[in-house]
This record gives structure tokens, sequence and C-alpha cells, in this order.
């Protein structure tokens, strides 16, 4: 399966929290220094089986948002409604107003709050009362909901869930949404929780031998918007997604052919050359699926090697939002190496339910800008 390459507008702010803190400053420092975040699990708030993982520091959902309308908000969308603000500001960066939509990648929503909830339907009090107010959080798309309700954006509201892949998935919806005139400004991003049933959900699928990052969490956001834009509002482009390009792997050795195939027509589509390329920013998987994704890199750019830049072993294993996580990973790097301008940087994303996925971004240099 495959898409064909899509080349779209300017990606001209981001915004993170992630276990290196709650802002873009933070991550941009702990990307540059290499600073690795996994700490013990304090088992008397989460009990996995698991000692160690990478968790937003001290974040809890009304330190970060006040009391008001969050009695009943779950971790997953208290982490976005918090990362998107981050972006917008308190007092609304220009341009963005209640037509911007919102593209937001999750895995299942947050699997803690769909467990809660079932678990209090069988066990409680008869006749089985629930907390009416936790039900939306079942629903997948409750972080992207409300995210749109607290920050009053009235635009097209979507959630997307494709795994690893998801924040490139989400990226290539909101490209979707500008073409079709849908939406000329999209806020565009993927979040990830830790929490004790996501923990428990990912012993049992790896049968209890899971290898690689510890589990991680956190959301980051983009600002998608076209150049006529970006200039009305006194902003110039970070990056420009030259193409994205996905594929399936039936078979785990099948992935290293499937992605290869996906760096080989991101390249051709778009015109890029690969020995532009200035950084790779890749799953970071442990394992054999990792190590074919890095052979299809080697496959495609042959004896060129641009930096590597690895999320995962820093800030652990974020899931839905680890691609999203790639992508701001390269948007900071570029903020802190001139060398970067005018040069492309490849994302990649594979994972052992067979979704890979590459886009290509340029990253623009001051008179692109």
């Amino acid at each position: 399966m495959a898409t064909a390459a899509t080349r779209g507008p300017l990606i001209s702010a981001w915004a993170a929290v992630s276990p290196w803190g709650d802002s873009a400053a933070d991550f941009s420092s702990g990307l540059g220094e290499a600073r690795r975040t996994d700490q013990p699990v304090d088992q008397d708030r989460w009990p996995v089986p698991y000692e160690r993982a990478c968790l937003v520091p001290d974040f809890d959902v009304r330190a970060a948002l006040g009391r008001k309308g969050t009695r009943s908000m779950d971790r997953t969308t208290g982490l976005a409604v918090t990362a998107l603000g981050r972006l917008v500001g308190e007092t609304r960066l220009p341009g963005v107003g209640p037509d911007t939509g919102l593209a937001l990648g999750t895995s299942t929503g947050s699997a803690q709050s769909i467990m809660d909830f079932t678990r209090d339907s069988l066990v409680g009090e008869k006749p089985f009362f629930v907390d009416p107010a936790r039900f939306p959080n079942t629903v997948m798309n409750c972080a992207a909901g409300q995210s749109a309700i607290w920050h009053g954006l009235k635009g097209p509201n979507t959630t997307i869930a494709g795994g690893r892949a998801t924040g490139l998935l989400a990226l290539r919806y909101a490209l979707r949404l500008q073409r079709a005139g849908r939406a000329g400004t999209v806020l565009c991003g993927a979040v990830e929780e830790f929490s004790t049933a996501r923990a428990w959900l990912e012993w049992h699928t790896s049968g209890g031998t899971r290898t690689g990052a510890p589990l991680g969490e956190g959301a980051a956001f983009w600002l998608m918007e076209d150049e006529e834009r970006a200039r009305e509002h006194g902003r110039s482009g970070l990056a420009r997604v030259e193409g994205l390009e996905f594929g399936f792997a039936s078979e785990p050795q099948e992935i290293r052919g499937v992605l290869a195939d996906c760096l080989r027509r991101v390249h051709e589509h778009s015109g890029a050359r690969p020995d532009e390329v200035w950084a790779v920013a890749g799953s970071g998987l442990a394992g054999p699926d990792g190590d074919a994704e890095r052979e299809a890199l080697g496959d495609v750019l042959g004896d060129h090697t641009p930096q590597v830049l690895s999320c995962a072993e820093l800030i652990g294993d974020t899931y839905a939002a680890s691609a999203a996580f790639q992508v701001t990973a390269v948007l900071a790097r570029a903020g802190q190496d001139p060398a970067s301008a005018g040069r492309t940087a490849l994302v990649t994303s594979v994972e052992r339910d067979g979704v890979v996925a590459a886009g290509l971004f340029r990253l623009l240099d001051g008179e692109e800008r």
C-alpha cells in the first residue's frame, strides 16, 4: 500500500510538552544536550511491570490548567490541551482564529480511561453506576474535541490513529484539509500518555519480553499555514513538507524493502536528492525492526551519512506521538544548526504491526523564509 507524495505549505511554529519539560526551550535544550529522561517509576502511583519510564516532569492536569473544567479530564487530554496552549499562547497566536483546523494523532485515546470506565461499569454499585462526566474520555476523539473547545477552535477537527506513524498521518490529513480549502491554517500534532493500563497492555502484547526504550509520554504540535498567511502575520517558515509516503509490510522481513521504496518515491516525487539530506530522525527501535529501518536508509542514502537524531532513547517510547516528536526534533535541531538551511531532513517510522512511513522536509534558509 502506498500513497502519492504530497507537497505542502509551511511549518511556521511548534511546541512540545515532553519528558524534557513543558516548553519548546526545554525540548531544544534536552535534545541539544542528548539528555536522558528515564527515571524510577513510583510504584505506589503507577503499579506497572516496568521499573523505569520517561514522564513529563511533575505533570498534573489541574496544576497545569487550573481546576475549572478539569475535574474529569484525563492525562491524554491534559497533555494535548497543555501542549496546544504552549503553541497558540494565552493571548492567541496571530492568524490562529476560530476557523483554524485541528488534526490530532493518538493511539486509542486514553487506554486508562477506557479500562477504568469499563471496570466501574462491572464492579460499581448496582445498577452499576458510573460517572457520566468521564464517559467522553473513553472516546478516541476526546482529546481533539476538548482541545478545540478549550482553545476556541471551530474549524475542522479530526483524530487520526495509526501507530508509530500517527504524527505523519496526521500531517498528511492536515495538508489535505488545506488543499481542499477546508482550513487555511491547521494545528497538527500527536499525543501519548503514560499510564498503568498502557504499561500492562505493552507488557502483555510483548509477552513480557519488551526491549528497547522505556515507555514515554508527551505531546507535540505544529502550526501549518501557507506562505502568504505566514508573511501576513510576521512569521517565517521553519520547514516545508516536501513529501510523505506510506506503505505496509505484511511480514517483518518486508520492512526493509517497503521503507526503501517509500524513501525512493519521496525523493523522486519531490525532486530532492539523497545527498541533500542533512539529518535523519528514525523510530529508534531496538531489534530486527530497527535494524531493517537503518538498513533501508543505507540502501537509499548509500555512502552519504547525515546526522542522526534520536528521540526514543532520550525521551522514551512515545508510540502514537513518536513520529510527531521526530518531526519536532528536526525542527528544534535545525534551529541550532545553520548548516541545515536549504537542505532536507528525513523522518522514518516502522513498527511490528507493519505500518511504514517516510517524510521529507526542506529546512528553509533566510531567503526562503
